[in-house]
């Protein structure tokens, strides 16, 4: 996984980005109309229900924007919020209030559906040893903050990109010529140049597991599009040798007949991208 440092760098990122992507050479719908100087108050308020995630970096984005901003916060990350509810309160300068307010929007409001989305698969889960996982199916340009709210929610984050983690897929395996090819490329890959990275390896069928399995150092075996009988037999193969790891469409329907097999993980697409955002506002205030 990513560093601390690596993140927070990927966090500034999206903020200086977003903020020249949406002001340009300035917000002229204030400039026009506030004179400068002119101080407000402004409230987030929920219009919906679920999980909230974001606050942290709304509170971020305010202080890059305008580090004089008075923040209060209300609700912190990972509170269940209502109809109704207020998050936040933010005080100074108007200009500066209005320039932050579109991208702390649309950051929370889709940072909290996903939030919601993924406690709700935690709560399927409850009672079982499986974890939900993301994958890299995010939204281009904002894979941090996506990651996050499925912290957030009590999910658990996947490799974060394609440079922290080995994952052998079926076009991997595919175009290496085999797996135990795939496999021992990848070994002499990883001690040529030196990098301690964990490996995570596809398998589509059982008997790909049982050549996967004539290896070690695996890390975990992706099960992926099985069924829930010849998930159960993976499992059983593998025996604790490696972690396991279901994915393949797998939807809230079938999520906890699959960890009832006794995968360690699954992995879901659907947590960054199929949700609707939370409906959120910001609204000036006495």
């Amino acid at each position: 996984m990513i560093s601390d440092l690596q993140f927070e760098k990927e966090l500034n990122g999206i903020i200086s980005n977003a903020i020249r992507e949406d002001v340009g050479d300035g917000d002229h719908s204030s400039l026009a109309c506030i004179p400068k100087g002119v101080q407000g108050k402004a409230q987030l308020l929920v219009k919906d229900e679920g999980i909230i995630a974001g606050v942290v970096f709304a509170e971020k984005i305010f202080n890059y924007v305008d580090p004089t901003l008075k923040l209060t916060l209300l609700k912190e990350d990972g509170a269940q919020v209502t109809q109704g509810d207020v998050v936040l309160t933010v005080e100074g300068s108007s200009h500066s209030i209005l320039k932050s307010e579109r991208l702390v929007l649309n950051a929370m409001q889709r940072m909290s559906a996903i939030a919601t989305k993924t406690y709700y698969f935690t709560r399927l889960l409850e009672g079982t040893k499986t974890k939900i996982l993301d994958t890299r199916k995010t939204t281009p340009g904002i894979r941090a903050i996506e990651k996050w709210a499925v912290k957030i929610g009590g999910g658990v984050n996947h490799r974060f990109a394609l440079y922290d983690m080995i994952m052998l897929k079926d076009n991997h395996i595919d175009f290496a010529g085999g797996i135990s090819q795939a496999i021992a490329l990848t070994k002499k890959y990883l001690k040529a140049n030196d990098k301690k990275l964990k490996i995570i390896i596809e398998a589509r069928n059982l008997q790909e597991i049982r050549e996967i399995l004539r290896s070690d150092g695996i890390h975990r075996i992706l099960i992926d599009n099985f069924s829930f009988e010849d998930t159960r037999k993976a499992v059983a193969m593998i025996n604790g040798k490696c972690q396991t790891e279901s994915s393949g469409g797998i939807n809230e329907e079938a999520l906890r007949t699959y960890a009832e097999c006794g995968v360690d993980y699954i992995s879901s697409g659907a947590l960054t991208h199929s949700i609707y955002n939370m409906d959120l506002s910001l609204k000036a205030c006495e």
